[in-house]
């Protein structure tokens, strides 16, 4: 099951040019009944080696920019790990709410990043760039560690609205970054026992598998319906995660309900 799912998804995040932590975490907690927090550390192990084969092969086609990844990673790796330790201090139904408004978050980026303007011609000086990178680098680590997914849905659109990369660069040089980023990240879980380790090998080679046979599919697809599918499903999942419920509001309910039970039973002749 876990290779399974790992497949499904590096297929999805292949196709959309995403990780597949976004569509991972929420299949372990559905069908191998992973903790949110062990689902988050577990898919952020596996993520890392999305990373290194990715940035490999968008090496490989000179579609890395080594510089902006050295400084975006820098940011990154100081706030991976308090990101990680964040999340596992929020109780579970906390961490939930928070995991379903980034992916709608993540879901909205998808649709509407095509008609964002570029507005790269305001951070000319070495001084601003290095600032907008080490700023965004910290934040996506920080998420990253927190939510257990690689780092490119803040780094890609930063890397190429504010600093000019093409798609193809600002992909390569988010996939490098996430491998330190990451690799941070997921020790921080590891200490925190908030990974599986049974499922790690069946996960990576799925979605290493996956990214590959998602990539090949998308040449053959329209893009605007692979983000409109991708956006629907992040959203359903998005606003299940929102409703999830604090364990006292619910021990309230039950209260009301059993009070009120009682108080009916009671109406009548004794």
């Amino acid at each position: 099951m876990s290779f399974l799912i790992g497949l499904f998804a590096g297929a999805f995040g292949g196709l959309v040019g995403l990780g597949g932590g976004v569509i991972m975490i929420p299949l372990m907690v559905s069908f191998l009944k992973l903790s949110q927090h062990r689902a988050h550390g577990t898919s952020l192990v596996a993520i890392v080696f999305t990373g290194i084969v990715g940035a490999v092969t968008y090496y490989l086609h000179g579609a890395v920019n080594l510089k902006f990844a050295l400084i975006v990673a820098i940011g990154a790796i100081l706030t991976a790990g308090p990101g990680a330790r964040f999340a596992n201090s929020l109780p579970e139904w906390r961490l939930k709410r928070s995991y379903g408004g980034f992916v709608i978050f993540v879901s909205v980026m998808m649709l509407v990043k095509k008609y964002i303007p570029h507005i790269d011609t305001y951070f000319v000086s070495e001084v601003s760039k290095i600032a907008v990178l080490l700023i965004s680098g910290m934040f996506a680590g920080f998420l990253s560690g927190m939510m257990g997914i690689g780092s490119g849905t803040i780094m890609v659109p930063t890397l190429v609205f504010f600093l000019g990369l093409s798609q193809q660069a600002a992909q390569g040089t988010a996939l490098l970054v996430m491998v330190p980023a990451g690799a941070v990240g997921a020790w921080t879980h590891f200490k925190l026992d908030n990974v599986q380790k049974d499922l790690l090998v069946g996960l990576i080679v799925g979605i290493v598998a996956g990214t590959g046979l998602g990539g090949a599919m998308a040449n053959r697809m329209p893009e605007f319906y692979l983000r409109l599918l991708f956006a629907a499903v992040l959203i359903w999942t998005g606003v299940r995660y929102l409703r999830a419920r604090a364990p006292e509001k619910t021990a309230a309910v039950d209260a009301k309900n059993a009070v009120t039970a009682v108080r009916d039973s009671g109406s009548g002749p004794v």
